[in-house]
């Protein structure tokens, strides 16, 4: 895929197949990197009744710790999105422009970058997990039982962070199949130690919760390890040197681009926060029925995601070569692409939604609480395409800033106002947080859209 980056794409069969050869691979790691924590949810959810016996919880707590401790796992990835960022973005230029030295350098300043961060993530839920869990609003039955949960984790941080780094930087040099298989084997291991320690197989004792961190802990550091091996070994043109020494020029170009994805990070979980408070304040089968609809949700846009990631490296590696027009017919097209298998998936979310809801808990009151919110998350699908995507490119060309002036605009001085007015002064509820969403997803596609209209992202230097 790097090797074509400068070569014309004169048909639209071509630039169809072109994008999709890139995506495709780029969607099933997205579907795979989620899956990691569907299957957390969906064994914890389901917990057997002779488990909850012996381990003093319901299936309703269980889910609702996982989903707490699960928080803090996203805002930590607002560190680990700052480099993967911008290595995507700098290794596509480099790859586009054949400027081989310099896509060394960049890896290797990255995967640094990824080892100090990935510390400072290990030590932020350590020592600050039980605070976070305290200030979101957790019940008492699930302060001790979710902060475990993120402990367990915590363990395996440092690799977890190359994992990501490392295959940011695949993508940018226009590989996305690596990425794709080493999250094929992290999901493999995820699952069949999940399912042997949540309920306890063959004689085990049930853990629960725990178990469920463990069978991520033991995925997601062992696929950072693959990584990195795959890195010193040398694939797809890029080539780990053991060197661990910092170049502060390189280190800072590589956060200049990815700092305000940061920052997007960083305003969407400081929305997402106040939010679950509202959320928990509405009770543990509305927590619980939020949170079911998000993870389903969460798989309805990985199409978005993977198509984003896609775009971004398909943008800059044009942008490199040269070729801003060719960037533009590429970004649409994983645009067209991107939302009609989004739209697809929102249909089903419409059409069927308690089935949806059943396969993640099995508690009559949650399906019923969460039913309207999944048909309402299905309607915009189309508009969250579109937001994913143009974003994507518009950070594979350097133009971060604008998807966190979107962000702020969105989430802030729409959807927790909208939130704050349809929970408290007209009562309604789940349906009003929903309804606060729906409405911040379609603001922040019409931004995006705008944006990348305006073209300004064509003369941005990196």
């Amino acid at each position: 895929m790097a090797a074509s980056a400068s070569s014309p794409l004169d048909s639209g069969p071509a630039l169809r197949q072109y994008v999709r050869a890139l995506a495709l691979p780029a969607v099933g790691e997205q579907l795979l990197n989620t899956a990691v924590g569907l299957a957390d949810v969906y064994m914890v959810g389901n917990l057997s009744q002779q488990a909850a016996a012996q381990l003093g919880y319901s299936s309703a707590v269980a889910l609702t710790s996982t989903g707490l401790g699960n928080q803090m796992s996203w805002v930590l990835n607002i560190l680990f999105m700052s480099v993967a960022i911008g290595s995507t973005a700098l290794i596509a230029r480099t790859t586009g422009a054949g400027n081989l030295a310099d896509r060394q350098q960049y890896l290797r300043q990255s995967m640094i970058i990824g080892l100090v961060i990935g510390l400072l993530a290990t030590l932020l839920v350590w020592f600050l997990g039980y605070f976070f869990l305290l200030a979101i609003g957790a019940a008492p039955d699930v302060l001790i039982i979710g902060e475990t949960y993120m402990r367990i984790i915590a363990l395996t941080l440092i690799p977890t962070a190359l994992l990501f780094v490392g295959m940011a930087c695949f993508r940018g040099a226009g590989d996305t199949r690596t990425p794709l298989y080493v999250m094929l084997g992290v999901n493999g291991i995820n699952i069949l130690i999940t399912w042997l320690l949540v309920d306890g197989q063959f004689g085990l004792p049930p853990m629960g919760v725990n178990g469920a961190a463990i069978g991520t802990m033991i995925a997601r550091g062992g696929g950072g390890c693959v990584i990195i091996a795959l890195l010193l070994y040398g694939r797809s043109g890029l080539q780990l040197l053991p060197d661990l020494r910092p170049d502060f020029s390189i280190i800072r170009r590589i956060l200049h681009i990815g700092l305000p994805t940061a920052g997007e990070q960083a305003v969407f979980h400081g929305a997402l926060l106040l939010f679950t408070g509202l959320i928990t304040g509405l009770g543990t089968v509305a927590y619980a029925a939020h949170f079911a609809v998000i993870n389903i949700e969460s798989l309805s846009f990985l199409p978005g995601l993977g198509y984003a990631a896609a775009a971004g490296a398909l943008v800059g590696q044009a942008l490199g070569a040269q070729s801003p027009q060719r960037a533009r017919a590429l970004a649409y097209e994983a645009v067209w692409q991107g939302g009609t298998m989004m739209v697809i998936t929102g249909l089903v979310m419409f059409f069927f939604p308690g089935p949806l809801i059943a396969i993640f808990t099995n508690d009559p009151a949650v399906i019923a609480a969460g039913t309207a919110p999944l048909q309402a998350a299905g309607l915009v699908q189309f508009a969250l395409a579109l937001s994913f995507i143009l974003n994507g490119a518009l950070r594979g060309a350097g133009d971060t800033r604008w998807p966190m002036y979107n962000r702020i605009i969105g989430t802030w001085c729409f959807r927790l106002p909208l939130a704050l007015l349809f929970v408290h002064s007209l009562g309604m509820g789940l349906n009003g947080i929903w309804l606060a969403m729906c409405t911040d997803f379609t603001l922040q596609a019409s931004l995006s859209l705008w944006r990348f209209e305006s073209g300004r992202w064509q003369h941005i230097e990196v």
